[in-house]
């Protein structure tokens, strides 16, 4: 069954065949791909870019993992302290589109290698600031050289690999994001508390600047490089900005995301205030609630990243709906266990509550991800990345920092401030998630009797 003109829903694989098979094909005769030629290549790319987004995700948590104490210094509010989450995220999700309209046609080794100097330097300079002006520049920075690599390397990757193995590769490239928050909790933390927290930016910030040449030893493969029949390539240039419009004509692709918005609400709040909420509500050692966070982080990241992904891949060749059915799960079980984790006065209870929604929430992250990449054409993977990144964080975790921050101040209490957010978020999460699997269970039937 064609969606809008472009992808055919495929029941034994991702969901979807390429959109330039049929009609659309490439008339060349098949060649082999410089992937098939070279097959430890994939695999050593895929390890460049899973280490860097390590390091992207470190420096992002940094500014959580020593937050009491650059408020304390800085005399800051709580609605100031997640002002600073939110200049990150607005030099986030403005400039992911056009990363996402110059990574469908230019040179993607360049635009990534700039993203990790650029958000490098703005860790570095963080760590330099005493007004509070400049560092909001400074965060916005940061935003916008991750987003540089957030918006073009899950498309590389996915043109590293064939559509069997891919989702186990993206799944392993997103497992740096617990694993990375987790060490910028834990060592950003201890070095604050012994170094002061600009020690913290610093030890951050000067490797990403220095690493940043690493991806100019890899080989950029050719855009639709896995696809089944060598390299496909579309008739005529690329659309232009048009192309943020035609995604919306996708429906299982802006269910995904829809999804994926409301639980990035939760999860922005969550990662920002969670060891302060240990900190002040429970009254736990800023390190030793660091230390806890940063642990839980690594080891329930790393575990439910890489099962969730897997088990996905598997549920997804037997049934064609293995990944919709990981997001709504995940998304389900996740808001009564964070409902219960905020709202307990006990405190072993509460990190054991915490331990399982973060567990639950991770399950997701490998499937979220190769279906945005999936759901829409080859020609499209960096713009509908770059788009979802803009709707995630325009719609999520742009405001919700800030706002758990402001209901702090105005009822003086954290808890309640994050009791009543973040599992109402992760609520309308799992309504979407569930619908998209209604959506992708009526196309499998579709294709099935046609």
């Amino acid at each position: 069954m064609a969606v809008a003109g472009f992808a055919h829903y495929n029941p034994r694989g991702t969901g979807f065949f390429s959109p330039f098979q049929g009609r659309h094909a490439c008339t060349c005769s098949p060649r082999v791909s410089f992937n098939e030629k070279k097959p430890l290549w994939p695999v050593a790319s895929l390890v460049v870019l899973t280490g860097l987004n390590l390091l992207d995700y470190l420096d992002r948590q940094i500014l959580a993992a020593v937050l009491p104490l650059l408020r304390k210094e800085l005399s800051l509010t709580y609605e100031q302290a997640g002002t600073l989450s939110t200049a990150f995220m607005l030099g986030y999700f403005l400039t992911a589109p056009l990363f996402g309209y110059l990574g469908d046609r230019v040179p993607r080794r360049w635009l990534v290698a700039a993203g990790v100097f650029v958000w490098s330097l703005g860790t570095l300079m963080t760590g330099h600031t005493n007004v509070y002006v400049s560092m909001l520049c400074f965060r916005a920075l940061v935003g916008l050289g991750e987003a540089s690599f957030g918006t073009i390397s899950p498309g590389w990757i996915a043109d590293l690999f064939p559509a069997g193995k891919r989702n186990n590769a993206i799944t392993i490239f997103y497992f740096a994001i617990p694993v990375g928050s987790a060490i910028g909790y834990l060592a950003g933390g201890w070095i604050a508390v012994h170094y002061g927290w600009r020690a913290a930016f610093l030890c951050a910030g000067y490797p990403g600047l220095l690493l940043a040449g690493v991806l100019f030893i890899l080989r950029e493969p050719q855009r639709g490089a896995s696809e089944v029949g060598g390299v496909p390539l579309p008739h005529g240039p690329p659309p232009g900005w048009r192309v943020y419009r035609e995604l919306l004509g996708f429906r299982s692709y802006v269910l995904v995301v829809a999804g994926y918005a409301a639980q990035t609400f939760a999860m922005g709040a969550f990662a920002l205030w969670a060891p302060t909420f240990l900190y002040e509500v429970h009254r736990m050692e800023l390190d030793a609630a660091n230390f806890f966070f940063s642990a839980s982080l690594a080891a329930t990241g790393l575990v439910a990243t890489l099962a969730g992904g897997f088990s996905a891949t598997a549920w997804q060749k037997r049934t064609g709906t293995g990944y919709a059915w990981t997001l709504a799960l995940s998304a389900v079980f996740a808001a009564p266990l964070a409902f219960a984790a905020f709202g307990t006065a006990n405190l072993v209870l509460s990190k054991g509550l915490l331990i399982l929604t973060m567990f639950m929430l991770f399950l997701a992250t490998g499937p979220v991800n190769t279906l945005i990449l999936e759901t829409v054409p080859v020609r499209m993977r960096a713009s509908s990345m770059a788009a979802s990144i803009f709707a995630i964080h325009m719609f999520g975790d742009l405001w919700s920092p800030k706002l758990v921050g402001y209901l702090a101040d105005q009822w003086g209490d954290l808890r309640r401030a994050l009791l009543w957010g973040l599992p109402a978020s992760l609520v309308v999460s799992a309504f979407f998630w569930c619908w998209l699997v209604v959506e992708t269970k009526r196309k499998r039937s579709a294709s099935l009797s046609s």
